[in-house]
């Protein structure tokens, strides 16, 4: 018996990276996963890999999320996952003076509309059992400041927010709903490869990224996965409107790491 055994789980943005990471230990942990992506081919290729069901989903369509309910109109644990920084299709700038509107209604659009929506749809589906697990991926961008990608840091602090406003509002109506954020830094997926390149300065590149890490490395996708499994599962019972940081260590003090001595 696994820790999600008998628990039906859906994952938005599951093709890859965290949520791919999500999907597996899940399922490993005797799950049954629903892998949803807004790449209908990622989200059928892992389904078939650890045994589960798919859709496809854009978090930002109301329609999309009519469907899955239509398909699935009860689950035990949503994790709100899918996210883009903004900077996927275009190196256009994000910073408070010269982001366009629309960049930034895009990437609000993804991230916050997108875990309103799942967050909607959780409630809904969980309220016949009267109790579930919505888990929402914000980020340390969502607890500072981020000057270069605004819009990114502005959305995930909202998920944050809106995290504890759905905890407390289930709680009120006497659901055993519980809703928490896990909130990663630097973790090594397929979004930081155009920035790390493949070259014989790779390794430079990626010591840079985490030199104010006190830790000094990135995280790996499994380590937020075994997270989202704890939250996902009954041992975190009297856990609601929690955020939980996994970031080496970055927010614990100044932005200075410690020596090696």
């Amino acid at each position: 018996m696994g820790r999600l055994s008998q628990k039906l789980c859906i994952v938005t943005g599951a093709g890859r990276g965290i949520g791919e990471a999500i999907a597996r230990a899940f399922a490993e942990e005797g799950a049954r996963v629903v892998v949803t992506d807004k790449v209908g081919d990622l989200a059928a290729s892992l389904a078939s890999d650890i045994g589960g069901d798919h859709l496809r989903l854009d978090v930002a369509s109301e329609d999309d999320w009519a469907e899955l309910a239509a398909v699935w109109p009860a689950c035990d644990v949503l994790v709100n996952n899918a996210g883009i920084t903004g900077f996927e299709e275009s190196p256009r700038p994000q910073d408070p003076e010269h982001a366009a509107l629309a960049d930034w209604q895009a990437v609000h659009a993804v991230n916050l509309d997108g875990a309103f929506l799942g967050c909607r749809y959780g409630i809904r589906a969980m309220r016949a059992n009267g109790a579930g697990s919505i888990i929402n991926i914000s980020s340390r961008s969502g607890l500072v400041g981020i000057p270069a990608a605004a819009a990114y840091a502005s959305s995930k602090a909202a998920v944050r927010n809106h995290t504890k406003s759905v905890a407390l509002y289930c709680a009120g109506q006497g659901l055993r709903i519980r809703c928490n954020s896990i909130h990663p830094a630097a973790i090594l997926t397929p979004m930081w490869e155009p920035m790390l390149g493949d070259g014989p300065d790779r390794e430079d590149r990626m010591a840079a990224f985490v030199a104010d890490t006190p830790m000094r490395r990135f995280g790996t996708p499994e380590e937020v996965a075994a997270i989202a499994v704890l939250l996902a599962s009954d041992e975190a019972a009297y856990m609601t409107g929690a955020e939980l940081t996994i970031d080496g260590g970055l927010l614990a003090g100044s932005a200075a790491a410690p020596t090696a001595d």
